[in-house]
C-alpha cells in the first residue's frame, strides 16, 4: 500500500491542523492505521492509531484531548484532527500502515511537516 500524507504547514500556538492521509493499492479498510511524528533531534514517537472499521483509537498519553484520528474507508483516508497545537508539537508527522498479516507498522507514508509557532 502507498501512502500519501498531507495537511501540515505553519500554525500559531493554539490553533489547529487537519492532516490527511491517502492510501492506495490495497484494500484499505484491511489495514490498521497510525501516526507518529519525529521531531528535530528527536527519535519518532507513536501519535495515535485506529482500528480498521475505525471503532477503536488509542492515543500517546500526552496527547489524548488534543489529537483526535478518524478514517474514512469510502476515501481511502486517514485523518489526524490537531487542535490547541504547542510549539512542541512541530514535527515531521508520518501516516503508516499495518498489514493484515502483520503487527508492526509495515507501510510509511512521506511525512509532512508541522511547524507551530510561539
Amino acid at each position: 500500500v502507498q501512502l500519501q500524507a498531507s495537511g501540515g504547514g505553519l500554525v500559531q500556538a493554539g490553533g489547529s491542523l487537519r492532516l490527511s492521509c491517502v492510501a492506495s493499492g490495497r484494500t484499505f479498510s484491511n489495514y490498521v492505521m497510525g501516526w507518529f511524528r519525529q521531531a528535530p533531534g528527536k527519535e519518532r514517537e507513536f501519535v495515535a492509531s485506529i482500528s480498521k472499521s475505525g471503532g477503536s483509537t488509542t492515543y500517546a498519553d500526552s496527547l489524548k484531548g488534543r489529537f483526535t484520528i478518524s478514517r474514512d474507508n469510502a476515501k481511502n483516508t486517514v485523518y489526524l484532527q490537531m487542535n490547541r497545537l504547542k510549539p512542541e508539537d512541530t514535527a515531521v508527522y508520518y501516516c503508516a500502515a499495518t498489514a493484515p498479516w502483520s503487527t508492526a507498522y509495515d507501510y510509511w507514508g512521506q511525512g509532512t511537516l508541522v511547524t507551530v509557532s510561539s
